[in-house]
């Protein structure tokens, strides 16, 4: 596929709220985007795996997303194993991509920064000739870590997602039953509100944006030094 720019995230809806808007932006830059997610999030309050994968799909088609698919592996027992990471594995060589982003490497839930160690591994691994794997071995470039929800983390860069910004929420409400759920799908202790659902979206994106003077961004952190060619140019007011 060579895909220019893949995320990949443990649950549905885990892109949409993270890197939505870059995924977006990139795709109306033209790169080939995608999504890889890994678990159906069966073990959700609310919505079937079927559902949720419905949502996905309408979700990606907002996102103008070349691909994107559901490896299946299990919703809140996500493990460092080699049969997850070899999963993985085999679909960054069909896939191909660049770039990755992956969740920050800590957090509430096991899944994400299990995700994280598990995705980074899987892309290692895709690059070493003799797994025993299909395919041609390939490694990504570049590992991006979204950290969206840990102002604590100061990122690395933020990308401006104000011109995306609405289409981004539209993808997040594709996911009905997360965010809009019927009257009798409702868990009180677990309800989200769509109007406290918005003002947190729209509080977040803009935390990040007030950051480098945009109305919204999307903050990531990369583990290597980066390189600027031409410092002149650099954006950002520092007085």
């Amino acid at each position: 596929m060579n895909l220019d720019l893949l995320a990949i995230a443990p649950h549905p809806d885990d892109v949409e709220l993270t890197c939505g808007g870059t995924l977006l932006k990139a795709a109306e830059q033209g790169y080939k985007t995608g999504i890889l997610d890994l678990t159906a999030g069966e073990m959700g309050t609310r919505g079937t795996p079927e559902t949720r994968l419905k949502e996905s799909a309408r979700a990606a088609k907002i996102l103008r997303v070349n691909h994107r698919e559901n490896l299946r592996l299990p919703d809140a027992h996500l493990v460092v194993s080699t049969e997850y990471k070899l999963a993985i594995a085999r679909r960054i060589r069909v896939m191909k991509p660049h770039t990755v982003i992956l969740p920050y490497w800590e957090g509430r839930h096991p899944d994400h920064y299990t995700a994280a160690r598990l995705a980074y591994e899987g892309c290692f691994l895709a690059g070493l000739k003799q797994l025993p794997i299909d395919g041609e071995p390939f490694r990504p470039f570049k590992i991006l870590y979204s950290t969206v929800y840990y102002k604590e983390v100061r990122p690395t860069f933020v990308v401006d997602i104000s011109k995306y910004f609405e289409r981004r929420y539209r993808a997040i409400l594709a996911y009905d039953s997360q965010f809009r759920p019927k009257a009798k799908d409702k868990k009180s202790k677990v309800d989200i509100p769509l109007d406290r659902l918005h003002q947190e979206v729209n509080l977040i994106a803009r935390y990040y944006g007030h950051l480098v003077g945009v109305e919204y961004a999307e903050p990531f952190l990369v583990r290597e030094v980066m390189q600027v060619e031409d410092v002149v140019k650099m954006p950002v007011r520092s007085i």
